[in-house]
């Protein structure tokens, strides 16, 4: 890999490092009214906008989500920790999912899991599934760096000046077409949740 490479190989790895997530012990234990809920979320994942003056999470976002049955309501106006797990949840899903595709998605969840006495709650169901996924930033950076290196020997025939931005073009088409097809394997699976069995085989 030559320096230049290398050196831009870095500032991915970078921006990746750089991307909040919220861990458990992070989350208040007390409730919190609408305006301290949005300014938790603007303060805990403020590094996931692409522009300093887009909004993570607004009153009308969440007013939005009770109405379409993805949050459950508040009790007196005051929301629990809960309610924050479920709008990290609906804040990545809602990047590339429908409201409706969110909704049969977690639906099942908020019904069974939300304000369960059994020691298996919401926070359960946070702390499993991102531990799952924080296993995978090895993985990740790995399979980004062969996606960038396969990019990397594309074009070498176009003209010199134009070299970088069509190497670069390759690389997001790359990553492009690998979230598209994780989209639909998405989709898929979300049309096959509460089908018979029978169905979805």
């Amino acid at each position: 890999m030559t320096q230049d490479k290398k050196e831009m190989f870095r500032q991915i790895l970078d921006i990746l490092k750089g991307i909040d997530y919220i861990e458990p012990s992070d989350l208040p234990n007390i409730s919190l009214y609408m305006d301290q809920v949005t300014t938790f979320m603007e303060d805990q994942l403020s590094a996931t906008k692409r522009h300093k003056d887009d909004k993570i999470l607004t009153k009308t976002m969440i007013n939005n989500y009770a109405k379409n049955k993805l949050l459950p309501p508040p009790e007196k106006k005051r929301y629990s920790k809960e309610h924050l797990l479920m709008l990290i949840f609906i804040y990545y899903f809602k990047n590339f999912l429908s409201i409706g595709d969110i909704q049969k998605l977690t639906g099942p969840i908020t019904e069974k899991y939300f304000q369960s006495e059994n020691g298996q709650d919401m926070t359960y169901i946070y702390e499993e599934v991102f531990s799952t996924i924080l296993n995978q930033s090895g993985y990740l950076q790995k399979d980004l760096l062969k996606r960038y290196n396969m990019a990397a020997e594309t074009f070498n025939d176009a003209p010199e000046e134009d070299q970088i931005f069509l190497k670069a073009f390759s690389f997001i088409c790359l990553l492009s077409f690998d979230i598209y097809m994780k989209k639909i394997l998405v989709e898929r699976l979300i049309d096959g949740l509460g089908e018979p069995e029978d169905e979805k085989k």
